[in-house]
């Protein structure tokens, strides 16, 4: 969605200072401009559409709750996929302690493919998106969203660690344990590949044969999914 004329050229911690001074519109083109990638970042972590909208819709009233708090540390895209990611673990974890359906079946397959995509996309790829799933899910929650980050989202590990709030040692050490986890299930999906390398955009990985990235394993945008602007402004419609 194309940001709002009114807000042109107004930055990220300016909205959020609005917001916290009364602006009813402002956290709703905060919203606008992130819950894309914040969506996407959920979506990879959880492998499940219902889990990760209401990750999102957790995550976006807590940040509307919270924005009070944000002192300009980091910035706000920054702030609001930690708070993100910190809703998909505390969401993992509960769900690795019951019961849950099975990763690979297709209407979960079909959740991480864009609508057009799903009833025509050739039975190969329905089946590397099956196995790299089925693969990330045998993962802990921390070195998935690690994995999430940097191999599937791109960020630069320094920017990982921001988000998850950890050291980059820390993020590399679980990339470096994830993908030696995920090496015997994914190895056949990326045939030569496991050298330090510099992705096209310039964003480093870490040392190791890393997951597919987004465009290779899935697809360049997920849909748009999750919390309302209204219900987000209206700091309802999830729980804090």
């Amino acid at each position: 969605m194309a940001e709002d004329a009114g807000y042109d050229g107004v930055s990220d911690q300016e909205l959020l200072a609005r917001h916290v001074q009364g602006d009813a519109d402002a956290f709703g083109e905060i919203v606008r401009r992130h819950r894309d990638r914040l969506w996407a970042v959920a979506m990879r972590t959880l492998g499940d559409r219902e889990e990760a909208a209401d990750a999102v819709q957790d995550a976006l009233v807590s940040a509307y709750r919270a924005a009070g708090t944000f002192r300009g540390q980091s910035a706000v895209t920054t702030w609001l996929h930690r708070i993100t990611v910190n809703a998909c673990l505390d969401r993992a974890r509960k769900a690795a302690t019951r019961k849950t359906a099975p990763v690979d079946d297709t209407e979960r397959l079909e959740q991480l493919l864009e609508p057009h995509e799903s009833a025509s996309a050739p039975a190969e790829r329905n089946d590397l998106h099956r196995q790299l799933i089925e693969a990330m899910g045998t993962l802990a929650p921390e070195q998935r969203a690690a994995l999430v980050l940097v191999d599937m989202q791109g960020y630069p590990v320094a920017e990982a660690a921001r988000i998850l709030d950890v050291p980059t040692g820390t993020v590399k050490s679980r990339c470096a344990r994830g993908r030696a986890r995920l090496l015997p299930l994914l190895s056949h999906l990326r045939p030569g590949h496991g050298s330090t390398e510099e992705n096209s955009s310039g964003r480093n990985r870490v040392e190791g044969t890393s997951v597919p990235s987004a465009t290779e394993a899935s697809d360049a945008s997920l849909p748009h999914a999750g919390p309302t602007d209204s219900a987000v402004a209206k700091g309802g419609g999830g729980r804090a």
